[in-house]
């Protein structure tokens, strides 16, 4: 049975295990040592990457294989697709998909959301589920959704995550998600960005499709973020392993190696939070061009990770639709992790096809 299932999530881990010393942290070698370097590899907790449920979830049968969803709002997007595909770590047979997919409409405003969450640590399906579960309707139900997009967002994503914290059924001392979220209303659009998944743009210039960053990776080591870091007190670096091979840089307390989270903003992460990692959103915003916009993609890291920018369009530039974009880059995506870390990220994707783009080639 396929394990591809539009709709839903949980993802893989972004921390490292806890060190002694105060300097970079060099790892033995190995199988185990070489496939997590990009995941979480902290703690010998059974439940590290997702293994078992943080809160109880109502069984609910999902399809196993993309749709596409056609849009009937007055709104730039005339099609979108979304999937969230469980990864693989062989030294967990019993890993769980930590991300979360939102895909939601608001007749009432001509709005669409799209959004993807990528949750870390023992508990970070629970956190993704439930921005997964709430966070829509609380955008919606703000006093000031219809006029100012940015504020209900910035406050539904705040209030989701103080209901997150108190609950006593998730320990979010190690755990979070990040989020990033496409928000067309009309022919607007508007990126909200928090960690390292992303909103991409294709765009048609001279017959070709090009890509266009949207939303900007919120790393430890970016500009304006590390230095955040380091005046709270907390430390960025890289762990070093025995081939010379560093991990992505990371934040840890100025005192101890933990909780060597791979990101400088996310929901929930306590103990990161203390070291200078943030919550706040980023938001960009465009007028979309009806003349030159084609594509929107909206992706974690499971996707960002082995396929760039570029890479992402000409993949999904042959393909007829979104859920066959989907498909597609899930594919390559997944293909890429087993080359290059025997081990497989859970990746979610969602593509949106603009001012009727292919809608003539169907």
């Amino acid at each position: 049975m396929s394990e591809t299932k539009p709709h839903s999530a949980v993802h893989a881990e972004n921390y490292v295990a806890d060190g002694s010393n105060g300097t970079k942290e060099k790892k033995k070698g190995g199988i185990i040592s070489k496939i997590r370097r990009r995941l979480t590899v902290q703690g010998d907790s059974e439940n590290i990457d997702g293994a078992a449920a943080s809160i109880p979830k109502k069984a609910a049968k999902e399809p196993e294989a993309t749709e596409d969803h056609y849009l009937h709002l007055r709104c730039a997007v005339t099609e979108y697709s979304g999937v969230s595909k469980k990864g693989h770590a062989p030294y967990n047979p019993r890993k769980k998909n930590q991300d979360a997919l939102i895909m939601a409409d608001d007749p009432a405003t001509n709005t669409l959301i799209l959004c993807v969450l990528d949750g870390h640590g023992e508990h970070g399906d629970g956190v993704s589920a439930q921005f997964r579960d709430q966070l829509a309707m609380e955008m919606m139900s703000h006093p000031s959704w219809g006029t100012d997009i940015k504020r209900a967002a910035a406050d539904a994503i705040a209030k989701v995550e103080h209901q997150v914290i108190r609950n006593f059924r998730i320990d979010t001392e190690f755990s979070g998600t990040t989020l990033s979220m496409a928000i067309i209303r009309g022919n607007k659009l508007i990126g909200v960005n928090i960690g390292d998944s992303r909103v991409l743009l294709g765009l048609e210039k001279n017959g070709k499709l090009v890509a266009e960053e949207f939303t900007h990776d919120h790393k430890p080591d970016s500009p304006g973020e590390k230095e955040r870091i380091l005046a709270a007190g907390g430390r960025v670096f890289a762990v070093e392993y025995d081939d010379g091979i560093d991990g992505p840089p990371r934040v840890w307390l100025g005192h101890m190696d933990v909780p060597g989270l791979a990101m400088s903003r996310s929901l929930g992460d306590a103990v990161a939070h203390t070291a200078g990692v943030i919550s706040d959103p980023e938001f960009t915003e465009k007028e979309l061009d009806p003349s030159s916009d084609r594509v929107i993609v909206v992706a974690t890291d499971g996707l960002w990770e082995f396929v760039d920018n570029d890479e992402t369009i000409e993949l999904l530039f042959p393909t007829p639709g979104p859920a066959e974009a989907v498909d597609c880059l899930v594919k390559e995506a997944n293909a890429r992790w087993m080359q290059e870390e025997q081990v497989i990220d859970d990746t979610t994707i969602i593509v949106a096809h603009l001012f009727d783009y292919k809608a003539s080639e169907e």
